[in-house]
């Protein structure tokens, strides 16, 4: 079922490729796709296509050399040891143009989906689990019981899936995002993979930061060394977009986000909340959860198997018996609710967000805060402190209002948060303010 989701580090970079067989690639693939960048370049060398391929140079120029004898570049001047300048004849002109009708594809030379299928297998291996004492430092910055403090390190250590679920606005979404922090380490994703002669791209600068760690010589420079992702989908997320998404303008695909989430963290928020039956996600999700595998489609209607490793974090506010069933709960790894916080805990949690904010603490403005959740009968929320200190500072910051305490400027906050509920004599308005 659920299977380790994480290495601690990776142990091995991928190394450079030698010669055309260490690419993995056809050998005709790769002289095309090396064609297609010459007939962008508007001066061709060989150390401007390997730059573009992301290939050594003497590998690109031996690729390029092949061209030249299918008489489709012609060799103009020789620039260095194995760099040469060259000129795009009308045959290879042509011959990239059909090829651009098949594949719109130019950029990095892309991985084969096997070594794409080692390089995560050998990511997803856990030498080192997660410490309590790292876990409880990614999440020191909320306030959060003892108990679900376990069962969020219970997930971790594990590298079982985890389902969060509660009432609105108590941290849900914080936890989850957090949790990420707990795992260490890099990994790498390719530009892209190549699969019978099509492209996916993979590697998303949207979704993954690349790593702050200086590049290594003699590195594979079609991957991408990043900080273990963290890909966050919500409301918009869909069957189709749990898929390859195939441009017919570019002519290659992009890879969706659960592959983009390997070796990382995926968090489906807000679940049960999307344009589709809750039911029908749950059963596209079964496979990966069981396997560690998921199956996409390409274009030609052939199936592809690729690795499905990440941390899965499910949140969401609705009554978890409408929306799933006790078939996918035993397939989730851990399952915890998050209540809204007693008195002691939403005290913790206001005074971490009043010191974050450098806003000096007043006990007794906390006191009659709390209070007035008691008198207006409203429950409290963990993430309540957060909204009302922050419209604490714009008031602040818009009217000034140095003399007010801070249990005034709570009050203005409260007002101005959750709504006017009634009016009384001691009520001032805010002073004017000359614009």
């Amino acid at each position: 079922m659920d299977r380790p989701a994480y290495a601690v580090e990776d142990r091995m970079a991928p190394r450079e490729p030698e010669a055309i067989e260490d690419t993995e690639l056809d050998s005709s693939f790769l002289h095309g796709l090396a064609l297609k960048i010459a007939y962008h370049e508007v001066l061709c060398t060989s150390s401007r296509v390997a730059e573009k391929l992301c290939l050594p140079l003497r590998l690109t120029d031996h690729v390029l050399q092949g061209l030249r004898k299918d008489h489709l570049l012609a060799l103009t001047a020789q620039v260095g040891a194995d760099d040469h300048r060259y000129e795009m004849l009308d045959r290879g002109a042509e011959r990239v143009r059909q090829m651009l009708e098949i594949s719109g594809y130019v950029g990095p030379a892309p991985v084969s989906l096997a070594a794409y299928r080692r390089r995560v297998e050998a990511t997803a291996v856990a030498d080192t689990m997660p410490t309590p004492e790292r876990v409880a430092r990614a999440l020191e910055s909320i306030v959060i019981p003892e108990s679900s403090l376990l069962t969020v390190g219970l997930a971790l250590a594990s590298g079982r899936s985890l389902f969060l679920f509660g009432p609105p606005g108590n941290g849900k979404t914080s936890i989850a995002r957090l949790i990420h922090e707990a795992f260490e380490g890099d990994v790498w994703v390719p530009h892209a993979i190549e699969i019978d002669g099509q492209v996916i791209k993979v590697y998303d600068p949207h979704n993954h930061e690349r790593s702050r760690e200086p590049e290594a010589a003699g590195v594979d420079r079609r991957w991408v060394r990043i900080r273990r992702p963290l890909v966050i989908v919500g409301g918009e997320l869909s069957i189709e977009s749990m898929d390859l998404i195939y441009s017919r303008n570019l002519r290659f695909y992009e890879a969706p986000f659960q592959l983009k989430a390997n070796g990382g963290t995926l968090v489906i928020d807000d679940f049960g909340r999307q344009r589709v039956d809750p039911n029908d996600l749950i059963n596209r999700w079964i496979v990966p959860l069981e396997n560690g595998l998921d199956f996409l489609t390409l274009a030609t209607g052939k199936k592809i198997e690729v690795p499905f490793r990440q941390l899965l974090i499910f949140a969401t506010n609705l009554p978890v018996e409408k929306i799933v069933d006790q078939a996918f709960l035993r397939r989730i790894g851990y399952r915890l609710r998050v209540d809204p916080p007693n008195e002691e805990i939403y005290r913790k949690i206001f005074e971490r967000c009043a010191w974050e904010r450098h806003i000096p603490m007043d006990p007794d403005a906390l006191d009659a805060l709390v209070a007035r959740y008691h008198t207006e009968g409203r429950p409290l929320r963990g993430s309540e402190p957060r909204d009302l200190l922050d419209r604490v500072l714009d008031i602040q910051k818009y009217a000034g209002l140095p003399d007010r305490s801070l249990k005034d400027l709570l009050d203005l906050a409260w007002t101005n948060y959750f709504g006017q509920t009634q009016v009384s004599d001691k009520d001032e308005p805010l002073p004017r303010v000359r614009v």
